[in-house]
């Protein structure tokens, strides 16, 4: 499995755990959206905290594996909506604890949480526009608003964590050994309280979201699906894959 769970205290940790980058290919998407689904039904969680170990928090899709087979892009795609969509949609809150590279996928699981708290050597990301595809740009301007989030996406280059901060997309910043424990300690605080109350709780905060993340990351998810039909998503992951530069024709 590309990560693992366990249930204390009314807290449900899930960490991610695949080496090298922890990026998860089709069937562990899947297989992530249905265990999220499952803690949230779980009635003795009251909070879920999402963490990883490694080098670095989560980079998204394997794109070696899409590069080797682009067709699968459909089936990857399913699977970050759910998994995106469960972490948002969850009963209860959702502590995403972000440390290192936080990138495209990761970004769309941290964005979509109620809480992230990141490590001090965290960074946050969206190089889709280099891999031939689209990122989660709909969490990355969740975080850190729209004028961030638009260079993020265009130009691919990411931001550290004292600016994550600063933005607003952070709740708080601390040092790379403190990480769990401070997640745990906001998390043990929410699950202290009435079970009934913070469900209605998470129910009113996502009711009054200024903005639809699911129709708004589905609607993003259209257009790599078109640049999957196009030349240039193939170089783009050939060159990512063969780590060399891409090199795109011009159009006339």
């Amino acid at each position: 499995m590309a990560f693992r769970s366990e249930v204390r205290d009314g807290v449900a940790e899930l960490v991610i755990d695949n080496p090298p980058v922890n990026a998860l290919g089709t069937k562990a998407w899947a297989e992530l959206a249905r265990e999220i689904e499952r803690l949230g039904r779980d009635a003795s969680v009251r909070v879920l905290l999402i963490r990883a170990d490694g080098r670095g928090f989560q980079c998204g899709v394997d794109v070696k594996e899409l590069a080797a087979d682009g067709t699968r892009i459909v089936e990857a795609n399913r699977g970050c909506a759910d998994s995106f969509g469960a972490i948002y949609d969850c009963p209860v809150p959702v502590i995403s604890a972000v440390h290192g590279y936080c990138l495209g996928g990761g970004i769309g699981i941290a964005g979509s949480s109620d809480f992230v708290i990141a490590s001090d050597d965290a960074s946050f990301g969206l190089p889709e526009i280099d891999r031939g595809a689209m990122g989660a740009a709909t969490h990355a301007m969740r975080m850190f608003g729209m004028q961030e989030a638009r260079r993020m996406l265009l130009t691919g280059e990411p931001i550290d964590a004292a600016e994550a901060y600063r933005l607003g997309g952070l709740l708080a910043v601390v040092p790379r050994d403190a990480l769990r424990e401070r997640a745990l300690e906001l998390a043990r605080k929410i699950a202290s309280k009435s079970p009934d109350a913070v469900r209605a709780a998470k129910a009113s905060l996502n009711g009054i979201e200024l903005i639809d993340v699911r129709k708004s990351y589905r609607f993003e998810q259209g257009f790599t699906l078109e640049l999957y039909t196009k030349g240039d998503s193939q170089e783009a992951r050939d060159a990512f894959v063969g780590k060399r530069d891409a090199k795109f024709e011009k159009k006339r």
